[in-house]
C-alpha cells in the first residue's frame, strides 16, 4: 500500500507570518549579534544574522516589521545612507539602528537623520540597544493566526 500526499494537508503546518518581526542583525564579523544575544532583555529572542546589506534588506522584506542592527564601514556608507532615506516609504513598521567602530563616529548625525533610531560605536552599549530593540519589538503588531493557532497558543502545554 502506498500512501500519497494528500494536497488539503499543509507540509509546514506552522509556516512563518510575514507580519511577524525579527531581531536581524547585518554585519560581517559577528560581534555585534554576540554582544546583543549576552543582554538580557533580548535573552528569549532569536537573533538572526546576515552578512550585508542585500541579505538584510531581503529578510526584511519578509518580515517588514522587524528592527535591524547594522554595521556602518567605509565600504557601505552609500549604501546604508540609500537604504536608510527608503524605509520609511518601503517599511514603514522597521526600524534601523547603526553600529560602527569609533572611527566612524563622525557619520553619527548623518545616519540619524537619514533615518537611525540609534547608533553606537562600542559594544559596551549593547544594552541599551536591547532595550530599544525589546521595545519596538513590544510594539510591532500580532502575526495574523489561524483560529486553530491561536487555539494552540491558549492552551496550557501549548504547540508542541
Amino acid at each position: 500500500m502506498t500512501m500519497d500526499a494528500n494536497p488539503h494537508i499543509d507540509p509546514q503546518p506552522w509556516p512563518e507570518d510575514p507580519a511577524a518581526s525579527r531581531l536581524i542583525v547585518c554585519e560581517r564579523t559577528g560581534g555585534w549579534a554576540v554582544a546583543l544575544r549576552r543582554e538580557t532583555p533580548l535573552k528569549p529572542l532569536r537573533v538572526y544574522e546576515t552578512r550585508s546589506l542585500v541579505d538584510c534588506w531581503q529578510m526584511l522584506a519578509r518580515f517588514p516589521s522587524s528592527f535591524v542592527v547594522a554595521e556602518l564601514e567605509r565600504g557601505n556608507v552609500d549604501s546604508l545612507l540609500d537604504r536608510l532615506c527608503g524605509l520609511e516609504r518601503q517599511y514603514p513598521r522597521a526600524r534601523v539602528a547603526v553600529v560602527a567602530e569609533p572611527s566612524l563616529a563622525d557619520y553619527e548625525w548623518l545616519l540619524r537623520e537619514a533615518g537611525a533610531v540609534h547608533f553606537l560605536t562600542s559594544r559596551r552599549g549593547a544594552g541599551r540597544l536591547a532595550l530599544v530593540a525589546r521595545r519596538h519589538l513590544a510594539q510591532a503588531p500580532e502575526p495574523r493566526r489561524s483560529i486553530a493557532d491561536r487555539i494552540w497558543a491558549g492552551l496550557p502545554w501549548g504547540s508542541t
